[in-house]
């Protein structure tokens, strides 16, 4: 894994939720060494992923080389590669790469977590998670990664939900596990669960090629309620214990 551990902090355990002040991501120009060194792989990956599903879609997305903590601060380097380098990557968590992106917890104003189920045509079909995605070249600004920008976007496209600022709570969380580095922040919704449901269920409907099945209203931590990636349940664990504490 290609995580640097910072002069004067170290990583938390994985598996667990901490604060940080900022994320600052650099997209650095060329190509990623990891897809350099796995392209005859990749290419072999990708023919047997689109044989398995054949609406996947190799796009540009960007995969960090390193991300090092330091000061209650994320500092990451990565470069632009295919979707087939990424979806390589994560099947193997081979050295060389890691992925870093971000998402909000939607909390609705009667304390669910709003979450989405994947469709069937997508790379995670059936998983449960918070709206949210990737890094993408559209999210460079400067030659650095808008993370704030790419959130408001993916739950937009995926949901309709427009997201507010002044809904968010300061600062961000982290939480990092086998190479992958998940960034979030609470957003608190103003409209009760259901409300929210029905809305997405709406934009689903009126969206030809929707990325979701629907929205999910979360009520407790419980690991086993849904198909969870293993970043889930450490964060509904951390995320229930503030709501009910």
């Amino acid at each position: 894994m290609a995580l640097i551990e910072g002069s004067q902090s170290h990583w938390p355990a994985e598996g667990m939720v901490f604060p940080v002040s900022e994320v600052d991501v650099r997209v650095v120009a060329g190509p990623h060494p990891f897809h350099l060194a796995e392209a005859e792989r990749v290419r072999e990956n990708w023919r047997q992923e689109i044989a398995a599903n054949p609406h996947l879609f190799d796009g540009e997305m960007v995969l960090q080389r390193t991300v090092r903590i330091s000061d209650g601060r994320i500092d990451a380097e990565a470069h632009v590669v295919p979707y087939s380098t990424f979806l390589w990557w994560r099947k193997t968590r081979a050295p060389g790469a890691c992925h870093l992106f971000g998402m909000p917890v939607l909390v609705s104003s009667d304390g669910a977590f709003i979450a989405i189920r994947m469709g069937a045509h997508t790379a995670n079909a059936g998983r449960v998670y918070s709206p949210g995605g990737s890094l993408e070249p559209e999210d460079i600004v400067g030659g650095r990664c808008d993370v704030a920008a790419n959130i408001a976007r993916e739950v937009r496209e995926e949901t309709g939900i427009a997201l507010r600022e002044e809904d968010a709570e300061p600062g961000w969380q982290v939480i990092h596990m086998e190479g992958t580095v998940t960034v979030f922040r609470i957003f608190r919704l103003r409209s009760a669960a259901d409300e929210i449901v029905a809305r997405v269920a709406a934009h689903v409907a009126a969206d030809p090629h929707p990325e979701i099945d629907q929205a999910v209203a979360i009520r407790s931590p419980d690991p086993e309620a849904h198909d969870y990636p293993g970043f889930m349940p450490p964060i509904l664990e951390w995320l229930f214990a503030r709501i009910q504490g």
